[in-house]
């Protein structure tokens, strides 16, 4: 290896052992943002542009990895500092999922289009259409698969959220085009919009520094996935709304979202760690996003839960007694063995 063979695996270290340790040190907050200055910081430009300037950083990140990949000029990289830099690309990208996530709930057609953006490194393209019409109407229940149930692991979760979501999201914007009478392959289908422009992507960095580059992006896509969907099975593991007589269930509530108030990680994922504020307001601009007090609150931050959840029983051991004391319906969880 070269001596920056540290180096690569940069993103890796940061993410889950400098950030975990820094949400220990600097702790949490849990104070909202006083009333009278709740509209002037919503409309700061500084936190908008602290998402659109994600976008940049990552596309040129992408494009480094991909010269170093390619050769390098004047360093010489072994197969480990490839997948280091590989892992490190790919949870940037998986952080950009975030960042996507964040401009998709806005209204301006501008953001919008930058998280189409923010979306093409991993190709995960359906998300927005998925989460939107799909998770948020759903979550907590047994017909939203990007919910984790009581006693899922991580690894029986993901496939099912991965392909559920891709489902529901083909299903949806195939209903949707119908009803507006628009060919379900033209130019109206986003997601078909944003796999063309993460092929167009592929093609052009073959095309520049090599095919040499390709198992490589595809690797980091798969990483930047696997670290989203991580998020989604921590932010509501086996939490349940109540089905109603009628059929329909009980409107979401702050007790429907794990949260958690660390502030190192909050900064990092643009107070993404605030969910059930988030569920109850989706437009609502992520520097405003409020505590609840009826909220389950995690034990540690996001990046320390990630870590356990690759460790199905030591999640269990941390997470069900959790899941039991906060349940408001204990007697209709969503549950299965793993």
């Amino acid at each position: 290896m070269t001596d920056l063979s540290v180096f690569w695996w940069t993103g890796l270290v940061i993410t889950f052992g400098v950030i975990p340790l820094l949400d220990r040190l600097v702790g949490s907050d849990s104070e909202d943002r006083p009333e009278e200055i709740l509209e002037r910081i919503e409309h700061d430009r500084f936190y908008r542009w602290a998402t659109y300037c994600y976008l940049p950083n990552q596309y040129l990140a992408l494009i480094f990895a991909c010269w170093l990949w390619a050769g390098g000029g004047w360093l010489s990289m072994t197969v480990v500092d490839k997948f280091g830099l590989m892992v490190t690309v790919g949870i940037v990208g998986g952080i950009a999922i975030n960042t996507a996530h964040e401009l998709s709930h806005k209204r301006s057609r501008t953001e919008r289009r930058l998280a189409t953006l923010a979306l093409v490194q991993t190709g995960y393209a359906h998300f927005i259409v998925e989460h939107q019409h799909g998770h948020h109407i759903r979550v907590a229940t047994p017909e939203d698969t990007t919910t984790s149930r009581l006693g899922d692991s991580y690894y029986r979760f993901v496939p099912r959220s991965v392909f559920g979501g891709i489902r529901f999201a083909w299903t949806y914007e195939r209903k949707r085009l119908a009803r507006r009478q628009k060919s379900f392959y033209g130019a109206q289908n986003t997601i078909l919009r944003g796999w063309l422009l993460c092929l167009a992507t592929g093609v052009v960095l073959a095309a520049w520094f090599g095919p040499t580059v390709l198992p490589w992006l595809v690797g980091q896509a798969i990483v930047g996935v696997c670290v989203l969907e991580s998020v989604n099975y921590v932010e509501h593991y086996g939490l349940t709304r109540r089905k109603l007589p009628d059929g329909r269930y009980e409107r979401v509530t702050p007790s429907h979202s794990w949260n958690s108030n660390a502030i190192v990680t909050n900064v990092f994922l643009y107070h993404l760690q605030r969910h059930s504020d988030h569920h109850a307001n989706p437009m609502r601009r992520y520097q405003i996003l409020r505590h609840h007090e009826q909220a389950p609150q995690l034990p540690f931050s996001y990046a320390t839960m990630i870590l356990l959840a690759l460790i199905p029983p030591v999640w269990r051991r941390v997470m069900d007694p959790r899941v039991a004391e906060v349940s408001q319906f204990p007697r209709n969880p969503l549950r299965t063995e793993v």
